[in-house]
Order: structure tokens, then C-alpha cells, then sequence
């Protein structure tokens, strides 16, 4: 017998049409961005959080509880007739326990894979995909051998825990590796020491796969990070259209061979020859393709509910030239301030922006508060924009 909302469509999965419940591990902007094109969809949300009043809370139903709450992941089981996670360092105790007890077709295998970097790699490795060469790291001595191995320069990285740059080191001189190996190992993390990519550019694809097996992917971002968090995605990626389309290739692979459901962002260096080495996964929507929020025929919110509720994937095509810009918490009220009045900037250049604000009480240096897709002709009229209005001066 299947849950309300939920119809059996004879193949491999379920499919469960608007009126089921999603639940959401994780309340956070990613879920909020879900829920909104969801409730749009038909679909209500129910999210485990332990932040009161958090963005997805502010929208939907809230369990208020620590993520390794198994009464608090009881109760989601119950509300929710389908349940997903909006960023993979939920507890994948927790999320197995849920298999248990609810529909999870993103499973707790990826998320235990994804959580840890030399799973991910060997996964990604075993899926046909190339990554940068590494080597784990158990002691100075392994660091120092594995880095006369690898050659300098290379990043040492905890095997968990890292985004936004933190957790890693980029050794360029045999100096630094004393003190690297001590500050990371500090954290009590296993860590992995990765070969350095000389890369012309890093690009991200956001692919989907539902539970019977359909796969599609977006466009290539073009990503530049500043103080290693994600400034701009650009859409179309200044890169060849071949390239492009090898990246989409390797990443509905990665996706394929995962065995992922929902969606996967699978970001990428561009070497100096063209060859493609895949950085890192995540099973979730991504920073990166906020851009299909108003680019796409289908944005990645929607895509990703399409997929684990099992309906057909939505058209990915890119309906205009987008630049994505990240709104840290030193930009917000500039931002907002520049959103309210006659953006001269914007009509002279040809760009439309479009504000996305996270509803975070608190803003913080660094934190992302929001996002601006900027709709354009021209990916440089975008950037011009970008450097006109100042606003990421700092």
C-alpha cells in the first residue's frame, strides 16, 4: 500500500504527485528555494532543523531538533510521505534510520559517500571519472612522502567537515607541511593530500537522475571564487562548446554511476590542455546553479523535486545569458538599498537583476545572505554591472 499522493508507476520507483509531503533534512536556504517552487508544484514541506525560525522554517512546518534526534527523525518519517536533504552533513545514521521508517530515494549510501573525501574520489574513480591524483594522510612522515610523490604544489585537506574553502592548506614549499599537517590534524579529521591542477577555469554541472533512471543536466557554470567562496557563476561558461559538452557528459556519468537520485552538482577544473578533473560532489541543490532560477525553462529546485517525487525531468535549456552574484552578509544592505530605486546601471548595460534573499536573522561577515541573478545579452554586460554598481568592494 502506498502512501497518499503517492502512485505506483510499474518501474522501478514511486511517484508521488502534488499533494504528497516532502520532508527536509536541513532547514536552510537551499530548502527554502525548494519549497517555494514546491508549494508553486502543489507539494507541502515539513523540515527537521535545530536553528528556530529557520529559512525553510519560515514557510513550512519545522520539527525543532539536532539532526541525530532519532525521535525528531520519527517524527519527520511520519509527517512526510518522501523525505531529502539539503546538505550533505546530515547525520547518515540518521538518514539510514529514515530509510527505515520513510521513502528516501536519495538512500544514505551517497550521503555517507559524499560526506568523506577519499569515498567520494574513489567513487567518483570507480564511476570513470577523472580526479586530480591523492594520496590519504596518516602521519608528517606519509605527508612528507606522499608529497615527494605528488609534487609540490598540492592542497592537504581534512576528509571532512570542509566548505568554503576551510579545512585545506595549499603547500607550495616543503616548510609549510610541518605546520599544515599539525593545524589539520589538530581537528581530529583524516586527511588527504591532493596533486595541485594548473586549471584555466573551474566549472560546475548540475545533473538529475529519478529513481527510474532518467538522467539530464543543465548548462556549465563558469565559477570564480573570492576568499574560496563561489563571487560569480557565469552562464554560458567562457569555455569551448566542446568542453561544454564533455563536462555535461562527465557528470550525467558521475551521476549514472553513483547511482544518485535527485540531484548531483559535480564541479570541475579545466586543465591548460582541456582535459576535465572532477573536484568534489554534492547531492543536493548548489550554490552554482542558482542561475537557472530565472535562466532555465526548469530551475534546479524544481528539477530536483521532479526527480526524487520520480516525474519526468523538466527542460533544461538556457533561456538567456545569466550571471549569478553571491550576497555575503558585508554586501546586504547595498544590495538592498541598490534593489528599491531606478537601477540606472542596469538599464544603460541591459541587465535585469533579480534579488533572492535567504531570510537569515543574522548577517555576518562572509555569510551568504542571498544571491542576484542578473538576466543579460551579454555575459560582460553582467560583469560590467557587477564592477559598476561596487557593491563587492569588500
Amino acid at each position: 500500500m502506498t502512501k497518499p499522493g503517492v502512485q505506483q508507476n510499474g518501474q522501478v520507483g514511486e511517484r508521488l504527485a502534488p499533494g504528497a509531503v516532502i520532508g527536509v533534512l536541513g532547514g536552510g536556504q537551499l530548502g527554502r528555494m525548494m519549497a517555494l517552487d514546491g508549494t508553486r508544484m502543489g507539494y507541502k514541506f515539513v523540515t527537521l532543523d535545530p536553528q528556530p525560525d529557520c529559512p525553510l522554517g519560515q514557510i513550512s512546518e519545522q520539527i525543532t531538533a539536532a539532526y541525530d534526534n532519532a525521535e525528531a527523525a520519527g517524527q519527520l518519517a511520519a509527517k512526510a510521505d518522501v523525505i531529502t536533504y539539503e546538505f550533505e552533513n546530515v547525520d547518515a545514521g540518521v538518514a539510514a534510520l529514515l530509510e527505515e521508517r520513510s521513502y528516501v530515494p536519495q538512500g544514505s549510501k551517497l550521503l555517507y559517500t559524499t560526506q568523506h573525501r577519499l569515498r567520494e574520489k574513489a567513487a567518483i574513480e570507480a564511476a570513470g571519472a577523472p580526479v586530480a591524483p591523492y594520496r590519504e594522510i596518516t602521519s608528517l612522515e606519509s605527508l612528507q612522502q606522499a608529497a615527494v610523490e605528488l609534487g609540490l604544489p598540492c592542497v592537504l585537506k581534512t576528509a571532512t567537515g570542509g566548505y568554503d574553502g576551510k579545512g585545506q592548506v595549499v603547500l607550495r614549499e616543503e616548510e609549510q607541511l610541518e605546520e599544515a599537517y599539525t593545524r589539520l590534524a589538530s581537528t581530529g579529521a583524516e586527511l588527504v593530500l591532493e596533486k595541485f591542477i594548473p586549471f584555466t577555469s573551474e566549472i560546475s554541472v548540475i545533473a538529475a537522475r529519478t529513481p527510474d533512471g532518467e538522467v539530464k543536466s543543465f548548462p556549465p557554470a563558469e565559477n570564480i571564487h573570492v576568499n574560496n567562496i563561489l563571487h560569480l557563476s557565469i552562464v554560458p561558461a567562457r569555455i569551448p562548446s566542446e568542453i561544454q559538452r564533455r563536462a555535461c557528459q562527465l557528470a550525467e556519468q558521475v551521476t549514472e554511476g553513483l547511482n544518485a537520485a535527485g540531484l548531483l552538482a559535480v564541479e570541475m577544473f579545466v586543465a591548460e590542455d582541456g582535459s576535465l578533473y572532477v573536484n568534489e560532489v554534492a547531492p543536493r541543490p548548489h550554490n552554482s546553479g542558482h542561475y537557472t532560477m530565472e535562466a532555465c525553462a526548469t530551475s534546479q529546485f524544481e528539477q530536483h523535486i521532479r526527480a526524487i517525487c520520480n516525474l519526468p525531468l523538466g527542460d533544461t535549456t538556457l533561456l538567456s545569458p545569466v550571471v549569478m552574484v553571491n550576497v555575503l552578509g558585508q554586501h546586504l544592505d547595498e544590495a538592498i538599498s541598490r534593489s528599491i530605486r531606478k537601477d540606472k546601471a542596469a538599464i544603460s548595460l541591459g541587465v535585469i537583476p533579480k534579488l533572492h534573499l535567504y531570510g537569515k536573522a543574522d548577517s555576518k561577515h562572509n555569510r551568504k545572505m542571498g544571491h542576484i541573478n542578473l538576466l543579460c545579452g551579454d555575459v560582460e554586460d553582467a560583469l560590467e554591472w557587477v564592477k559598476q554598481t561596487n557593491i563587492w568592494r569588500h
